[in-house]
């Protein structure tokens, strides 16, 4: 009687662990337990060793024939149409007056950031000039002249990037712009200077005796905004930085008083102060926000 009752005993802990070892290897595969805290409290499985039997039909069943697949096309980005202007521009320069504020009243209408309408040629016309002189293959001199203005009168569509889908910051280095895009709709186009690719060696602004160095590239990639400083000026390493938005480590959106037509930076993405302010008081670019930047590959 002692070895029938242990030979049970035995085989029931066989089975016991057999169960338990499938158990543990289903839940695993389909992620449903993650940690040991989380199985304790898991419900037993339910297994069946064996299928119920299933007669073998007599006959084949018919042959279906499957329609060909539907290929989709690419989603392409939204394109807002606008009208040609009625009454030309005037090539008003760098000048203030009636004629420049139609200049920005017009920038404002394809897309191209500004502060006002009110005829001043400032620093942030000076940028939306800019902005629509690269977007549209132009000389980026930010002075309107009579190719500028001309392009200015005839242009049929708001300015867009290249993301088709999302709300996000595309940052397009080929043409030294960044674009606010919202569900798939750019919103605004604001001028801007990434990194210079020329290798540096600097000293560190923050401590004394210290170098830095680096290759001031603005890498291509999907990055999120995880760190910012909201009020004014920061001592970065390599220099006072306004207001910035990080995504990528040490590299990230900011404010900086000179924005030239190149790519002028260590790596991070420049703009004026005041499309910066404009940036975090519409915040266009909050915690979390996803950062493309792309640019052309190299030949091979």
């Amino acid at each position: 009687m002692n070895r029938g009752g242990n030979r049970t005993k035995i085989t029931g802990a066989l089975l016991f662990a057999s169960f338990g070892l499938i158990s543990l290897t289903i839940s695993g595969c389909s992620g449903v337990v993650s940690s040991s805290a989380e199985a304790a409290v898991q419900s037993p499985a339910l297994i069946e060793l064996a299928p119920p039997a299933t007669p073998v039909p007599s006959t084949l069943p018919p042959v279906t024939t499957l329609a060909p697949p539907t290929t989709l096309p690419p989603l392409e980005p939204i394109v807002v149409a606008v009208p040609p202007m009625e009454i030309p521009l005037v090539a008003v320069g760098h000048a203030d007056g009636i004629e420049t504020a139609r200049v920005q009243q017009r920038l404002l209408e394809l897309g191209f950031w500004l502060q006002s309408t009110k005829g001043d040629y400032g620093v942030t016309t000076s940028q939306a000039v800019m902005a629509f002189q690269k977007y549209a293959g132009l000389d980026p001199n930010s002075n309107v002249d009579e190719a500028t203005a001309a392009a200015l009168t005839g242009a049929t569509t708001r300015a867009h990037g290249t993301a088709n889908q999302g709300t996000l910051i595309e940052v397009d280095k080929d043409r030294q712009l960044l674009f606010v895009i919202q569900e798939a709709n750019t919103v605004w186009t604001i001028n801007v200077s990434t990194g210079s690719g020329v290798p540096f060696k600097e000293r560190d602004k923050n401590e004394w005796g210290k170098w830095v160095q680096g290759d001031a590239i603005t890498p291509d990639g999907i990055f999120v905004i995880n760190r910012q400083v909201e009020k004014g000026w920061r001592t970065g390493d390599l220099g006072d930085i306004y207001r910035p938005k990080y995504f990528n480590m040490g590299i990230g959106l900011h404010g900086a008083y000179k924005i030239p037509n190149y790519p002028a930076s260590h790596g991070c993405v420049r703009m004026s102060t005041p499309a910066m302010d404009f940036i975090w008081s519409a915040d266009l670019a909050p915690m979390g926000m996803k950062i493309w930047v792309h640019s052309t590959p190299p030949a091979a």
